[in-house]
């Protein structure tokens, strides 16, 4: 019975193949970039898709508007979109969650502008192709195809379509969580497919603590000539910054075979600039460190060593070091590798691609971790190249066709008993 059911659904997504192609190319043209990173918020892409699924069918359409006045009118939209199951209103529910925005550009496109989809290779480029446009077309395609069929699932499928996953979640999921607590229910299932690997055979359970800080470095400007007469913060800023990561690579090397790569991980990233002149030994000087933790490290007795090391660099150089935390994140517990959305998606992955997945974690993080926080498991998957982020970011079509049959599988298939 199941085989069959699911056979016809996915041949109905392959024959709405054309259409999701176009949509996701719609919703590109769109640009949802937040107000952070120098655009509107997600309002027009937020309009643009009620538009396209205003008269597709789906039982109940929720707007939560969250309040951002840098934002276009003043708001931040999410959008719920319920497909009941074969129980109606009574029956169990599968949550896929997407997110509306997208990060800047960058420079360096060479297939396309950035907003200005193409189809090449069997690719759809754009910013917003892969993260999170893909899945966030595949969601609605599982359901539309289940709609086209007159089939109703086992679970009710409610799609979120939420704003702010890329600068925080303040003003999407986190703020529909803190303002709006009832809709979610404790036996509720969760896929966020929001992070995966290019044959989808990896769930993600578990997600690293995230701590991001920046490294003031504060000493004595003086012309480059006379370096005596002067402390040389960028120097100094070099060495401690050197001195960090090799201090917290040693100290924390535990690992955890959870996760890829096993270890936490503790990197310089961005420098600021400090000077305009060559000839000038700056007097400040920042940089930035990112680190993805393993979820057994206290971050609160690392952030006391890096405190430790640079009261001991002040007082061999005689600079001020000053660290100030910009992200502090302990990760919850992981979703169990025996909860039913993670053996509804091994089933469904075993059924439709004959492929046993892995199960495990990353370093990186999506808003699964919010619905760990308050005890609703989740798990992430997808089908990606990882372009994210990357200039000529595109979504391979045979990825947004075949993910949507796995969604719908997944809201299809009989549980574990």
């Amino acid at each position: 019975m199941e085989s069959g059911v699911l056979a016809e659904v996915s041949w109905e997504v392959e024959r709405l193949g054309d259409e999701m192609v176009n949509t996701l190319m719609e919703l590109i043209r769109v640009p949802a970039i937040a107000p952070e990173s120098g655009g509107n918020g997600e309002y027009d892409k937020a309009m643009r898709l009620l538009e396209i699924i205003r008269d597709w069918g789906f039982d109940k359409i929720e707007r939560y508007d969250a309040p951002d006045p840098r934002a276009k009118n003043g708001v931040r939209p999410n959008i719920l979109a319920y497909y009941y199951g074969e129980q109606g209103e009574k029956s169990p529910r599968l949550w896929i969650l997407t997110h509306l925005d997208v990060v800047p550009p960058g420079e360096g496109w060479t297939v396309t502008k950035p907003f200005e989809p193409v189809v090449k290779d069997g690719k759809i480029y754009g910013r917003g192709s892969e993260d999170n446009g893909q899945s966030l077309v595949a969601s609605l395609y599982a359901v539309k195809a289940l709609m086209n069929l007159g089939i109703r699932p086992k679970r009710t499928i409610i799609l979120a379509f939420v704003s702010d996953e890329e600068t925080g979640s303040k003003y999407g999921l986190k703020w529909l969580i803190k303002n709006h607590p009832k809709l979610f229910r404790k036996n509720d299932l969760v896929l966020v497919p929001d992070a995966g690997n290019s044959d989808g055979s990896f769930i993600e359970v578990a997600e690293k603590s995230r701590l991001a800080f920046q490294v003031k470095t504060i000493g004595k400007q003086t012309h480059a000539m006379s370096p005596e007469k002067g402390i040389n913060a960028h120097l100094v800023g070099m060495r401690f910054a050197t001195a960090l990561h090799d201090m917290l690579y040693e100290k924390y090397s535990d690992k955890n075979d959870l996760f890829d790569p096993p270890i936490s991980t503790f990197e310089p990233t961005k420098k600021e600039k400090n000077v305009d002149a060559i000839n000038i030994i700056p007097g400040e000087d920042i940089i930035y460190f990112d680190c993805r933790v393993l979820p057994e490290h206290d971050l609160d007795e690392i952030l006391k060593d890096i405190h430790e090391l640079a009261k001991t660099f002040e007082e061999k150089y005689g600079a001020k070091i000053e660290i100030n935390v910009l992200r502090k994140s302990k990760a919850p517990l992981p979703t169990s590798p025996d909860s039913e959305i993670v053996k509804l998606l091994v089933k469904a992955l075993k059924i439709l691609r004959n492929i046993s997945p892995r199960v495990g974690g990353i370093g990186g993080g999506t808003f699964a971790t919010f619905f760990r926080e308050i005890g609703i498991p989740a798990a992430v998957w997808s089908t990606v190249d990882e372009t994210a982020h990357q200039v000529n970011e595109y979504a391979k079509i045979e990825n947004l066709v075949e993910d949507a049959k796995i969604f719908a599988a997944v809201a299809l298939l009989e549980g574990e008993k």
